[in-house]
C-alpha cells in the first residue's frame, strides 16, 4: 500500500512540474517584444508616437494653452484655466517613455544601428530637458535602474536641475556627432519606423543641434556667458553643428486618422457630442492681440462668431430676438437680466473667452449656462479642428519658427550669431506664416504693419514668438518664466494674481520616494506668491534653480 503511495505522489508531483512549466509557457505574450531580441524599430514608433500624444495633449488640450491663454475651456477646465494643479501632474508617463527609448538605445548600442542610437539619444535629451524645465531638480543620473536592484536604483536621488541641464547638452552634443555621417554610411536605417524624418540622419542631427540652442537660451538668465560661448559656438560653425532653419525640417508628427488613439485630439469622427472639439474656446487674451495686429493666421486658428450680439439702444422695449444673424437686444431687456453693457462683447468677427473666468459657460449671454459648449457668441475654433487629420494638424516638437526666434534674441542680446536680430526676427515671422498656409502677398502686409516692424525690443519679439507658439504653447511659458513676457494677467477666478513657474512634485513620488522629494522641495526658493497652491514650498509659485536669483518672471 505504501509502494502505492509513493507512485501516486511521484506521478502527482510529475503532473504539478510539468503543469509549471506550461503555465510558464503560457505566461509568455507571443505578441510581445522580447528585450533581448527586439528590433530598436519596432519600439522606436512607439516612442515616436508617444512623445508625440503627450505634446499635443500637454501643449494644446490640457495646460499649457490654457496657461499662456490661447485657449480656455467653459467646462471641466480648472486646470486649464486656473492652475488647479495641486500634485495631480505626474512624470510617471514620461518614465515609461523613457524605459522604452532605454530599450531602444540599449539594442541599438547591441547591434551598432548608430542611427538608432543618434535618436534614442536625442529623444532622452528632449525629454529630461522638458522634465527638469516643468519641475526643477528630476531623478535624471541615477534614473531607469530599478532593473539593477536595489534601493539607490528603486528610489533614485533626484538630480540638480543645473546638473540636468548639462547633462542634457552633452548628450545632445553626442548625438550631433553620432548622426554626422551619410546616411548611406550606416549599417541599418529606420526608414518608415521614424515617424518624424523617415530615418533622415541630417535631420536628426538638425534637430539635436536646435534642441541644443532651445536649453542653451533656457540658461541665458542664469548662467549668460555658459549661454553665449555655446549658441555662439554653435551658430560660428555651421557645417559641424546644423541647425532647423527651414520649416521642411520642423520636427513634427502628423495623424493618419483611423481611429481615435491616431487623430487630432478634437475631432468629431470619434466624438458623437464634439466635446471635444467644442469645450475648447479661444481665450481672449489671443485673439484681442491677432485682432489688433490684424494677424491672418486668427482665421486659421479660430471661427468667426456665429451670433454676434448687438445691443440697439432703437430697439423696441423688451426686445431680445435673432435677425438676420445677430441677436438684437434692448437696453432695457439688457438691464432686466442684471447684465452691464460693459460686460457684453459686441464684436462681429472674434471673440474669445476672458481667461480664469468663474463661469466661463456663461460668458456673453450664452442662451445656453448649463451647456456652454454650444456658446454662439464666442468664437470656436476653426472647422479644421474638427478632422481627424489636417495638413495643419500637426504636433510641433521644434520649428524653424521657434529656432529664428531664438537666434533673433541671441543677436539681440549681442551675441555673434551670423546675422542680425531683425533679419531673425523677420525670418521667423515669415516660417510661421508660411507654416499655418498664409500666402506671400497676406505675409508681406502684415509685417509691413508699424505694430509688427522690428523695433529692437525684447518685448515685442517674445510676444511675436507667443503668438507663433500656437499647439506648442509650453515653450511661451518657459519663456514667460525667464522673461517676463508676455505681459499677461491671470483671470478672477485663478489660483493666484501671478503665472506660477513650475508643476508641483506629484503625491506618488511624496509617498513613495519621499526622502529624496522632499530633498529636491528643499531646493525650492519660496517667493511672496508661493503660499497661493496651498502646499508650502512644494509650490507651482515657489522657484526652481533656473529661476532663483534672476529676478524673472516676477
Amino acid at each position: 500500500m505504501k509502494k502505492i503511495i509513493h507512485v501516486i505522489l511521484a506521478f502527482i508531483l510529475v503532473q504539478f512540474t510539468g503543469c509549471k512549466d506550461h503555465l510558464l509557457e503560457m505566461n509568455v505574450d507571443p505578441n510581445g517584444a522580447d528585450p533581448k531580441t527586439v528590433h530598436p524599430n519596432m519600439v522606436m514608433t512607439t516612442v515616436l508616437t508617444n512623445v508625440g500624444k503627450n505634446h499635443m495633449s500637454l501643449h494644446f488640450d490640457d495646460i499649457f494653452a490654457g496657461l499662456m491663454q490661447h485657449t480656455q475651456k467653459d467646462g471641466w477646465g480648472s486646470a486649464h484655466n486656473e492652475y488647479d494643479w495641486n500634485g495631480s501632474q505626474s512624470w510617471s508617463h514620461y518614465y515609461d517613455m523613457l524605459r522604452d527609448n532605454e530599450l531602444v538605445y540599449k539594442r541599438s548600442e547591441e547591434l551598432g544601428y548608430e542611427i538608432h542610437k543618434g535618436i534614442a539619444i536625442t529623444m532622452r535629451a528632449m525629454l529630461f530637458g522638458f522634465m527638469t524645465d516643468l519641475w526643477g531638480d528630476v531623478p535624471y543620473t541615477s534614473s531607469l535602474k530599478a532593473d539593477l536592484g536595489g534601493n539607490e536604483n528603486t528610489f533614485p536621488e533626484f538630480t540638480k536641475q543645473e546638473d540636468v541641464y548639462r547633462g542634457v547638452i552633452q548628450e545632445l552634443k553626442e548625438a550631433n556627432d553620432i548622426l554626422s555621417k551619410n546616411r548611406n554610411d550606416y549599417s541599418a536605417d529606420p526608414g518608415s519606423a521614424d515617424i518624424y524624418y523617415g530615418g533622415d540622419p541630417t535631420k536628426w542631427r538638425k534637430l539635436a543641434n536646435s534642441l541644443l540652442l532651445r536649453f542653451y537660451m533656457r540658461l541665458s538668465y542664469k548662467l549668460p556667458d555658459f549661454s553665449k560661448k555655446g549658441i555662439e559656438e554653435i551658430m560660428n560653425d555651421p557645417s559641424k553643428y546644423p541647425v532647423i532653419m527651414d520649416a521642411k525640417d520642423d520636427a513634427m508628427m502628423g495623424f493618419p486618422g483611423t481611429d481615435p488613439t491616431a487623430s487630432w485630439i478634437t475631432n468629431i469622427k470619434f466624438d458623437s457630442n464634439m466635446s471635444g472639439f467644442r469645450r475648447i474656446k479661444m481665450c481672449a487674451t489671443l485673439v484681442e492681440r491677432l485682432r489688433t495686429l490684424s494677424d491672418p493666421r486668427l482665421s486659421v486658428w479660430a471661427a468667426r462668431v456665429k451670433t454676434p450680439i448687438v445691443i440697439d439702444p432703437n430697439a423696441p422695449q423688451g426686445t431680445d430676438i435673432i435677425v438676420s444673424g445677430e441677436r438684437i437686444i434692448s437696453p432695457d431687456k439688457l438691464a432686466s437680466m442684471n447684465v452691464k453693457l460693459e460686460d457684453i462683447n459686441q464684436n462681429k468677427d472674434y471673440i474669445g473667452l476672458p481667461p480664469a473666468l468663474e463661469i466661463p459657460q456663461g460668458y456673453n449671454l450664452s442662451p445656453s449656462a448649463l451647456q456652454a459648449a454650444d456658446n454662439p457668441h464666442v468664437s470656436w475654433l476653426n472647422d479644421i479642428y474638427t478632422n481627424t487629420s489636417h495638413s495643419l494638424l500637426k504636433v510641433r516638437l521644434m520649428t524653424a519658427s521657434e529656432v529664428l526666434f531664438i537666434l533673433s534674441e541671441a543677436a539681440l542680446k549681442g551675441w555673434s550669431v551670423g546675422a542680425s536680430s531683425k533679419d531673425y526676427y523677420e525670418k521667423a515671422l515669415q516660417a510661421s506664416l508660411t507654416s499655418w498656409g498664409i500666402g506671400g502677398g497676406d505675409i508681406l502686409a502684415y509685417m509691413s504693419q508699424p505694430s509688427v516692424v522690428y523695433k529692437g525690443s525684447l518685448e515685442q519679439l517674445i510676444d511675436q514668438k507667443w503668438i507663433a507658439s500656437w499647439s506648442a504653447a509650453g515653450e511661451a511659458w518657459f519663456d514667460y518664466r525667464r522673461t517676463g513676457f508676455p505681459k499677461l494677467t491671470p483671470g478672477v477666478n485663478a489660483k493666484g494674481s501671478v503665472l506660477p513657474v513650475r508643476f508641483y512634485y506629484m503625491n506618488d513620488e511624496l509617498n513613495l520616494n519621499k526622502e529624496n522629494a522632499l530633498k529636491a522641495i528643499e531646493g525650492l526658493e519660496v517667493t511672496s506668491y508661493s503660499n497661493f497652491g496651498g502646499d508650502g514650498k512644494n509650490s507651482a509659485w515657489s522657484k526652481p534653480w533656473v529661476l532663483q536669483g534672476t529676478g524673472k518672471p516676477w
